[in-house]
């Protein structure tokens, strides 16, 4: 059958992979850049599409966008795209290092826009991954599947679409219409009537779960909204300039050298840095509205912390959530009409890359320092990983943070692994 060919094909078109797209431009020869593609599932490119609130900032300063700390000078960087569209001086006059997230997302969409050689295909999801064999049954490129029928094959190919929302397993059997996660919040939030007096639950006590509790108590004036958690109570972000340093790229090689135990140790004592706090501004204004809510007798936010929250069910037209107290290991239950998780991802690897790992008979891959699957005996093909490395090469991995280096990184490996002889040319001839 004949297919497609192109030399690199990376799946998702988020911020990591397009780096690599604006790395793969300035940094590798022509020829390669105009057969790389960049696979995207949605008709546009919008960052954190689940929580894109008009009101949330990044915690990420401007300068750590997709490229500016491996290349100042170019022309896809943040303070180009503000002089492009005419807005560098009313950003600058907010005298704000952080943009807002709506910002954000608007220069993703304007790098794809601005790509001369990568091209990113928009409405097309990927299904599955085949292996692509020679004659003496060695894997020499991959052949990816897409939700339209068609297919792709590539020697290289890069994964960058994420990891899969976690749904706590007490949810797993609530019909889907009671259950809102973070990534689907946008997009389902505005299905709900806002003057209902709606019972919310949101469940979690990090940042998207704050976002959750304040959006939707200022969506809905008549709701009451409840915030369930097993912390003792909402805490900081625990940064510092000091901590923050654990974010710079140079880390990444400390991390990356270090013994497996010593690295989980890190990540643990890091977690409080990015994944269980809340940015000050926010907490202090969910606190806030809490007092004044006692103040004037009129409290609809409810925190509920210490429990764990050991099944839910529905009884009549109510959500009930079973309650055990941390502390005093009490149970209580809590009625509700929706629930939001703000419950994050999951741990374990997404489908696609336990797809690649299984055709090449390997439970778990080994990363290299650049970002490549270390492949078994018989496997020509690269495949290399995004954001889902953090066991390896740390807590900044599935951040913005390290976006500009790592990019840099993979092409420079991608470069220096190529083949002298033209590769596509052995990939096609085996897929055909």
């Amino acid at each position: 059958m004949d297919h497609e060919q192109v030399e690199l094909l990376a799946i998702g078109a988020g911020p990591a992979n397009l780096a690599l797209a604006v790395a793969i431009e300035e940094m590798a020869p022509a020829d390669f850049a105009d057969k790389t593609v960049i696979l995207e599932q949605h008709d546009n490119i919008v960052w954190q599409r689940g929580m894109l609130l008009p009101w949330t900032q990044s915690q990420v300063s401007f300068l750590k966008d997709l490229v500016t700390m491996r290349n100042p000078c170019s022309r896809f960087s943040f303070v180009n795209f503000l002089h492009s569209t005419g807005t560098l001086h009313d950003f600058i006059n907010m005298a704000s290092f952080l943009p807002f997230r709506l910002e954000i997302s608007n220069y993703l969409e304007w790098v794809a826009q601005s790509l001369s050689r990568v091209e990113v295909r928009y409405g097309r999801r990927c299904e599955r991954i085949e292996a692509i064999r020679s004659d003496d049954d060695v894997i020499t490129g991959w052949l990816v599947w897409l939700s339209d029928g068609s297919a792709i094959a590539a020697r290289t190919l890069v994964i960058g679409a994420g990891r899969d929302p976690h749904i706590p397993e007490a949810f797993g059997d609530l019909p889907r219409e009671r259950v809102i996660h973070s990534t689907e919040y946008s997009a389902r939030i505005g299905q709900l009537d806002p003057a209902a007096p709606h019972r919310i639950a949101v469940v979690g006590a990090a940042q998207s779960a704050a976002e959750m509790l304040w959006e939707t108590h200022q969506r809905m004036p008549a709701a009451e909204c409840s915030m369930i958690m097993r912390a003792i109570g909402l805490e900081y972000y625990q940064t510092s300039k000091f901590t923050n340093e654990r974010y710079f790229p140079s880390f990444t090689d400390s991390f990356y050298s270090a013994r497996p135990e010593n690295r989980q140790r890190v990540l643990q004592e890091m977690r409080r840095t990015n994944y269980a706090g809340v940015t000050p501004e926010l907490l202090n204004t969910i606190y806030r509205q809490m007092y004044l809510e006692r103040l004037t007798g009129t409290q609809r936010l409810r925190m509920v912390s210490a429990v764990d929250v050991a099944s839910a069910r529905i009884e009549g037209d109510d959500v009930v959530l079973d309650l055990v107290d941390r502390i005093g290991g009490l149970n209580d239950e809590l009625r509700c009409d929706v629930v939001l998780l703000g419950t994050g991802f999951e741990r374990s690897l997404p489908a696609l890359v336990r797809n690649v790992a299984a055709l090449v008979g390997v439970e778990r891959f080994v990363v290299s320092r650049a970002y490549r699957a270390v492949m078994p005996p018989g496997v020509t093909a690269n495949c290399y990983f995004q954001g889902t490395n953090e066991e390896s090469h740390g807590i900044a991995d599935s951040l913005i943070s390290i976006l500009a280096i790592r990019a840099g990184e993979i092409v420079n490996d991608l470069l220096a692994s190529r083949p002298a002889e033209q590769s596509l040319a052995a990939a096609a001839a085996a897929a055909g």
